[in-house]
């Protein structure tokens, strides 16, 4: 409000407006009195005074309920009604703030927010209350904690805030500018230039921002450019309070006169609708502030200074019979406001004074308020005595005290076993018998058990490796999660947080700020993600797979080779291997060797996640190279076949990762049987010694592929079965060395523990000098080893422990057909030099790559990660340009992607973090293979193609297929819609506020895809409306929605054009390459269901191109009303 160039006739104030001056009290109030309590002349005192017994308030009608003193003789310079709690908060020009509680107004918290300038406008918030000063903007609790405190440039003078949403605030004052504060940063994040300075009111509604400036303006700004729509000018002296309601806009205000301003008798009312003003408003008191009360009809209270308040309708006559008289302490009112129910109002004078009236004798002030937190009363006083002579007394009553040292009861954790109480299963009889409503499933009680009694074991039947699979657990430090304090955070299982918006607003950059692409984990048999990672990784796979292309509608490699290239496409978002992964369900090997896990068991981690990836391992180099072996190519894909890759005999993953052997079974009557093969992989073969001697990897190694073991086997010089002693010589060494650890019993744990404490002390001693051996070093003593004083550079300490993998080791073949391995090092390397190649001497070093690990958690069931050493190749097609641009190692673990130190990828603490897969590779591999991509997907997809469904005819063709002059070029529009069925119902949990969280999104599958031309001369007409067979259980058809029916994807019985996923996702993956734009309402999803990775300057979205910022999404429905018409919005939308 602007008093500025008043007359000052109007009221007689004194200038204990000013905080600076010293308060002046009314002449009758003896101040005397008022020392220790606040009293009037007749005793009572001023905190509260009630109105007297005879007052009867009549409901419907406006009465005094309570005043009280806020802060006597200070005046009040602003009020407001908290909108989420029953309280009256109250501002003073003194820069203090009072609260009061419910209509009786018993004081809550008293705080200073300013100790110099005017508090001049109060918001509330949820979890606060904001407070504007002159060049300061506070945000403090409820009790007066302060939450922040923004300052504003010392020229500012501040006079209104606007609120536009939950985190953005606009504050306006005397100067040319309006400021955009977020509040979540507490940060300017805009400044918008104002045409007409002094800004003093402002009010929002669903089309304008309304500003009241101090030259009796009232301006109409856009909602999101603040432009200026329109202006009314309202008075010619000074605005003093304008409100909105509707379609209409009543301003108060001055009008300049000869001897200065004087109030203005006649409200200016506008109409929003037309833009002009309306009769004005003739009332019978001085309007100095007015509001809109819309309970039955949109009614105005008008107030003027002196206390007189008047209600009247804003296009009618002003009644003198609805005039009442507030009477103020002191000479004038200085704040009025409205509560949210419109069923109390409160006014505050110039002598510190609140009044409260109210419309009933029980009001409240928000129709649906929270309860208000109040400060517990200290009970410790008045605790009981307890009888320390009772036997039977228990010690829990004794109160103890709060402290943060380690209590008694804390157990080391050596001293501690963990065990855990373990929710039964449910009854098998239960979910036999159990329908399903929705997400919520009803059972009838089978009487097995008793109510509310479930035994308790001690001791459960689990494997013998469980025993080191639990996390210890102990009480101290219970802050946090006390069941993950060993497992690293990073390798922790992540998971998707679902909200009603999806995927769209969950932030996985703050899991991943790389440029590589992670894979989401939610999908079924998603376990395989780490593997798929460091199949991606291996340059010469990468560029054979996305070479591949074969016309097997579930082929591996070519899904594989899909996911490679959105792999290569983006840029640190997330992909999805739902493709693969539906091509992977269909393989029966797969099924039979048991690597469909099912939903349940995948979720509750029944299932070994570390024998079930090397299984996967196993069985995905076997799928490929069986794949790859079949060499005839169809005419549409025959850019696959001239792939330098292509080799007769033999595939190139048989290249890079088959090892020749010789297997020879020696019988004890002498007779030698030799048979050559090749496997893919090795799997480690511990020994047997228990003496904890030092034990090299390269031995194990040595020994687990020169396997030598003694077995039952049919000789046919004896004609039986007898001993026989069966070794293993290898004839050709691979590129590619997979290894598979099989650590998994606790006997295969202990060894990697022991050798790991073997080596550590091994290295201490390298790195120390000579010691003793029966001499025991201190952690510091081993810290100082790498320190400048112990004049020795060496690794850290932490580097060091649980660390027996080598980062490279060395093979060579000997000429009795023997193997000799040995851990190589950069010193070697030093030592031998670099003509020690494996083309003279036939020394082969391989350097470790990757490592997939066993991530043991007993809450979440575990998980699978990699640490991978990424190329330099990778990082220059990702175009780092402040990042690395050598080989670096990261760790991948889903959709969270970190740099991780070299010595962390082989440092395996078997407490939580056990090794599955090992990869080595030669070195220099990449220079011995073709590594150009040749994209394999060629024109003649788009052409025509028969259906697979029986019973399609011609006349129920839905589209025309593109001919060879309509081939699309880069820029052409393509309309693009997809509809879907649904495989598996949506899981989520209903919370106990009524709040739905989704566990788990329900899983969609493709039905059809729509493609339309966008140019041409049939420009309009669509070239493909293919129906995509599906093989799956179908759990919802969604036909409101999709329009598909249960037989139209059935080859037996649908009279649509039917195909395989496959083809029509070669069509749409040409497309994306020759450069075509598509056009569509919500593609995201629909790229995200069809598993498509499509670049944004590709995507022309209505969802987005018509979309305000901080606003709804508009739907589809609404934007072809509001194009089309009404007339073909009906013919769209029946």
């Amino acid at each position: 409000m602007n008093f500025e160039g008043l007359d000052p006739g109007l009221a007689e104030y004194a200038p204990a407006m000013h905080s600076a001056l010293d308060p002046v009290l009314d002449a009758h109030l003896n101040p005397s009195l008022l020392q220790n309590v606040e009293l009037d002349p007749e005793g009572v005192a001023l905190e509260a005074l009630p109105v007297q017994e005879s007052v009867h308030i009549m409901e419907g009608v406006y009465s005094e309920l309570h005043s009280v003193v806020a802060e006597v003789g200070v005046p009040v310079s602003v009020s407001h009604f908290d909108l989420h709690e029953e309280m009256l908060w109250v501002g003073s020009h003194g820069g203090h703030a009072t609260s009061f509680f419910g209509p009786t107004l018993e004081r809550y918290s008293s705080f200073q927010v300013n100790g110099s300038d005017d508090i001049r406008q109060i918001q509330s918030l949820e979890n606060g209350i904001l407070f504007l000063t002159k060049n300061n903007l506070k945000y403090m609790a409820r009790g007066g904690l302060i939450i922040f405190d923004y300052l504003l440039d010392e020229s500012e003078d501040m006079h209104s805030l606007l609120l536009t949403d939950s985190s953005t605030l606009l504050i306006g004052g005397l100067q040319n500018h309006i400021l955009e504060i977020d509040l979540n940063t507490v940060q300017e994040t805009q400044k918008y230039t104002v045409e007409t300075p002094g800004v003093t009111i402002m009010r929002q509604t669903n089309r304008f921002f309304f500003c009241g400036h101090t030259s009796g303006k009232v301006s109409l700004r856009d909602l999101r450019t603040f432009k200026v729509e329109h202006e009314f000018d309202a008075f010619s002296g000074s605005l003093s309070d304008f409100d909105v309601h509707g379609n209409l806009l009543a301003t108060c205000g001055f009008s300049s006169r000869l001897t200065g301003l004087a109030c203005d008798r006649f409200l200016k009312v506008y109409d929003l609708r037309m833009m002009r003003a309306i009769t004005p408003l003739q009332v019978h008191v001085d309007p100095a502030f007015l509001r809109f009360i819309p309970t039955y009809t949109s009614r105005l209270a008008i107030i003027s200074q002196s206390g007189q308040c008047q209600f009247c309708e804003p296009t009618g006559l002003a009644n003198p019979a609805d005039i009442f008289h507030v009477n103020p302490v002191g000479p004038l009112l200085m704040t009025f406001d409205v509560s949210a129910s419109k069923q109390a109002l409160a006014f505050g004078d110039s002598e510190g004074c609140v009044h409260l009236w109210t419309d009933s004798p029980e009001p409240s002030f928000n129709p649906y308020s929270r309860e208000t937190e109040f400060a517990l009363p200290c009970l410790v006083d008045s605790l009981p005595p307890l009888d320390w002579s009772q036997d039977l007394l228990p010690l829990s009553l004794i109160p103890v005290p709060l402290t943060t040292d380690t209590l008694l009861s804390d157990w080391p954790a050596a001293n501690s076993a963990p065990a855990p109480r373990r929710a039964p299963p449910v009854d098998a009889e239960i979910l036999r018998t159990m329908k399903k409503v929705g997400f919520i499933g009803y059972a009838p009680n089978p009487r097995t058990r008793l109510r509310n009694q479930i035994p308790y074991r001690l001791k459960e039947s689990d494997s013998e490796f469980d025993s080191f699979s639990q996390v210890t657990e102990s009480p101290i430090g219970r802050e946090e999660e006390p069941h993950l304090h060993m497992v690293s955070k990073k390798y922790r299982k992540v998971t998707i947080k679902y909200s009603k918006l999806g995927l769209e607003d969950f932030d996985f950059k703050h899991y991943n700020k790389t440029l590589f692409a992670g894979l989401e984990p939610h999908i079924p048999n998603a376990y395989c993600n780490c593997m798929i990672q460091v199949l991606y990784f291996l340059e010469p796979v990468r560029c054979l797979i996305q070479n591949h292309l074969c016309q097997k509608e579930f082929c591996l490699a070519c899904e594989l080779g899909f996911l490679f290239h959105m792999l290569d496409l983006s840029r640190g978002d997330p992909c999805q291997g739902s493709n693969f992964l539906r091509a992977f369900r269909t393989i029966p090997e797969a099924s039979a060797l048991g690597l469909i896990l099912a939903d349940s068991d995948e979720a509750s981690g029944k299932g070994n996640l570390a024998r079930l990836i090397q299984r996967w391992n196993r069985f995905i180099l076997t799928q490929l190279h069986q794949d790859l072996q079949e060499l005839e190519v169809p005419q549409a894909y025959r850019g696959a076949g001239g792939s330098s890759f292509c080799s007769s005999g033999d595939s190139v993953i048989g290249q890079l990762f088959s090892c020749e052997m010789e297997n020879c079974s020696l019988c004890r009557c002498g007779s030698e049987t030799v048979r050559a093969s090749s496997t893919l992989l090795f799997t480690l073969s511990y020994p047997e010694d228990k003496t904890g001697k030092n034990c090299d990897f390269a031995q194990v190694l040595k020994r687990s592929i020169c396997l030598e073991q003694n077995t039952q086997a049919w000789c046919d010089n004896c004609e039986k079965y007898q001993p026989t002693i069966q070794t293993r010589n290898i004839r050709h060494l691979p590129d590619i060395l997979v290894i598979n650890c099989e650590v998994n019993s606790l006997k295969e744990a202990d060894f990697w523990r022991m050798q790991a404490e073997v080596a550590f002390k091994m290295a201490i001693k390298k790195h120390s000098g000579e010691i003793s051996k029966n001499k025991e070093f201190a952690l510091a003593d081993w810290k100082e080893l790498g320190s400048p004083e112990g004049m020795l550079m060496c690794p850290s300490i932490e580097e060091l422990k649980n660390v027996w993998l080598p980062f490279s080791i060395q093979m060579k073949m000997t000429k009795n057909k023997g193997l000799d391995v040995c851990n190589w090092t950069d010193g070697d390397e030093m030592q031998w030099g670099p003509a020690r190649a494996e083309e003279e001497h036939g020394v082969y070093v391989y350097d470790l790559m990757a490592t997939v690990v066993h991530i043991l958690d007993s809450r979440t069931g575990g998980s699978l990660v990699a640490h991978i050493k990424v190329g330099e190749t990778y990082h220059q097609r990702k175009e780092v340009s402040e990042g690395v641009t050598h080989q670096q190692w990261y760790l991948f673990n889903d959709f969270l992607i970190e740099p991780i130190d070299k010595h962390e990828a082989v440092q395996f603490d078997m407490n939580w973090k056990v090794p599955a897969i090992l990869y080595y590779i030669k070195r220099n591999l990449n220079s011995k293979y073709n590594l150009n991509i040749k994209n394999p997907i060629e024109a003649s997809v788009l052409l025509a193609e028969a259906s697979l469904a029986r019973k399609q005819r011609k006349t129920h063709t839905t589209f025309i297929p593109l001919m060879l002059n309509e081939m699309p070029q880069v820029g052409d529009l393509v309309g693009l819609d997809a509809e879907f069925v649904t495989l598996n119902e949506e899981e989520a949990e209903l919370r106990s506020d009524g709040t739905k969280s989704t566990i788990k999104p329900s899983q969609m599958s493709v039905a059809r895809i729509t493609c339309v031309r966008g140019q041409g001369p049939n420009e309009g007409i669509p070239f493909i409306d293919d129906y995509i067979s599906t093989q799956e259980q179908v759990v919802d058809y969604l036909t409101q929605y999709s329009g598909i029916k249960p037989g139209d994807l059935d080859a037996k019985i649908s009279s649509k054009h039917l195909t395989t996923l496959k083809s029509t996702y070669l069509k749409l993956r040409f497309l994306i390459d020759i450069g075509v734009k598509f056009v569509g309402h919500g593609l995201q999803k629909d790229f995200r269901v069809i598993n498509l990775m499509v670049p944004k300057d590709q995507v022309l979205d209505t969802v987005y191109l018509f979309h305000m910022p901080r606003k709804r999404m508009i739907s589809l429905r609404f934007l072809a009303w509001y194009f089309l018409g009404p007339k073909l919005f009906h013919l769209c939308f029946p």
